[in-house]
């Protein structure tokens, strides 16, 4: 129990992070859902641009991450050499990268169809390749136990990125008719889109110099021979990483391309991307467990047969996510309202896209059987199953259903590796999940949900209590149930 606890209050903190900083950044989205209207196809272009990135992001990190938390934690491996080793060889690609990218700009550019605009592109990836080398450092901190740095540099960076792009976006505009000759030697107003771009680039280079400290204060070394054994262990994880990437961000890249109606194409997307940010509590939740998880699974698995604890960490995280799929869709008359209402017309996808951001939280967590056992390549063949699944299914039906298809096609795509994870993970490195308890729960959760589509009041108010009273019948059945960490008089 003291190591759920521990896990507890370290998920809390990258939690509490995590979902002030999202909550944080939704204030961007109405903001460039007004200031980009959805027939600019503004915000489509953001849309594609982000998905790229962060696909590129993974491959630049290649499963670098996961191979530091597990050598770093091997008692005969030099925690110091680790990092050291690990540091130089991202940075070095990350370096070349850079490079490559600002020679091949133009055929790039051209071929992603921001001819008009290559800086896009440009900034873009040296944005990547410096978000890729801090996540070394970040790995470090969570390796360390030292969430609250952790999460200082992440809130700062996202509290100065809006500052940021409430400068370029409104600002900017509004002294340009008062006041032009101030900000005319660098301000454009027919740029647009581009200053969320510039807006990223000066908030991750600010960032780089909180890691001084964790960047320096030890001999740099690079060990050949350690980089082949952590290259060996990360490889599959790239490859699962990549695909895992692809299985969020396939629809968004592939969009553009499948849609029949090129001049429409962005449109859509920037209605779905926009619509589908109101469902990212979910994926908040997973992103602050998995933050927490991972370091404690990899130092925990020196301490013997943990798997009682994992199973507990399963039911505990699958609900709270159900809680956190309640909470969005009884509140979503409120929270609808961060996307300006242009955009209303996409939030029938919410519960579908929650529910596939349901199934990837339990994909990861199922995920650390084959990590543990040193059987990474199953993770890659699980996630290209997905990721094919996923684009087979955008090939088909976006040309006919638009971003509806995207939905349900990741829906279907982390369902099936979920279930294939936990099939083969019973026979490789079997660990008794609650399954009863944990029926209990969906099947709660489904109910209560059906009975806020069945019984809808007109007025918004008695809805919202309504549907209040709903979800404090959830959190009453798990306060009796399975109060979590604390011991009852």
């Amino acid at each position: 129990m003291s190591n759920l606890k521990s896990l507890a209050k370290e998920t809390a903190i990258y939690g509490m992070s995590s979902m002030l900083g999202k909550f944080l950044n939704y204030l961007l989205v109405p903001l460039y859902t007004v200031s980009f209207s959805v027939r600019s196809g503004g915000y489509g272009v953001v849309t594609n641009i982000y998905a790229i990135a962060a696909l590129l992001q993974v491959l630049l990190i290649y499963g670098m991450e996961t191979g530091f938390f597990r050598f770093a934690n091997k008692k005969e491996e030099d925690e110091k050499t680790v990092y050291s080793t690990i540091l130089i060889s991202v940075g070095s690609v990350a370096l070349l990268f850079v490079f490559l990218s600002l020679v091949f700009l133009g055929p790039v550019s051209s071929c992603l169809d921001y001819a008009d605009h290559p800086e896009y592109i440009g900034i873009m990836a040296v944005v990547v390749a410096m978000d890729a080398f801090q996540s070394i450092p970040f790995a470090y901190l969570r390796h360390k136990k030292r969430p609250v740095k952790f999460a200082s540099i992440k809130l700062f960076s996202i509290v100065f990125g809006i500052l940021l792009n409430l400068f370029f976006l409104l600002l900017c505009p509004w002294l340009h008719v008062r006041c032009p000759g101030a900000i005319s030697w660098f301000y454009d107003p027919s740029y647009g889109v581009g200053y969320v771009f510039v807006a990223n680039f000066i908030t991750t280079f600010v960032q780089m110099f909180f890691f001084i400290p964790e960047l320096r204060g030890f001999p740099y070394r690079y060990d050949p021979e350690l980089m082949k054994r952590i290259f060996r262990y990360s490889f599959p994880l790239m490859i699962l990483g990549v695909v895992g990437i692809l299985n969020q961000t396939a629809d968004k890249i592939l969009f553009p391309f499948l849609y029949p109606d090129e001049s429409a194409a962005k449109v859509q997307l920037g209605i779905y991307g926009a619509t589908t940010k109101v469902a990212m509590v979910m994926a908040m939740f997973t992103q602050a467990f998995r933050y927490a998880y991972e370091p404690f699974v990899f130092s925990k698995s020196k301490d013997g047969d943990q798997r009682p604890v994992y199973a507990k960490a399963m039911k505990f995280f699958i609900i709270f996510a159900l809680l956190a799929f309640l909470a969005v869709m009884f509140y979503l008359d409120i929270l609808r309202y961060i996307i300006a209402p242009d955009y209303w017309e996409g939030l029938n996808v919410v519960p579908v896209v929650m529910g596939a951001e349901l199934f990837m939280g339990i994909y990861f967590n199922l995920s650390f059987w084959y990590k543990l056992i040193d059987e990474t390549r199953w993770g890659a063949y699980f996630s290209l199953t997905g990721c094919s699944l996923i684009v087979l299914l955008n090939v088909l039906f976006v040309p006919a259903y638009g971003y509806w298809a995207c939905a349900w096609a990741g829906f279907a795509g982390y369902g099936a590796i979920t279930l294939l994870s936990y099939v083969l993970g019973r026979k490789k490195y079997p660990v008794q999940y609650d399954l009863k308890g944990i029926g209990v729960y969906v099947l709660l959760a489904a109910s209560l949900y059906g009975i806020s589509l069945g019984f809808v009041p007109q007025n918004m108010v008695l809805r919202l209590l309504f549907r209040t009273l709903l979800l404090f019948i959830f959190i009453g059945y798990t306060m009796k149930k399975d109060l979590p960490f604390i011991k009852k008089p």
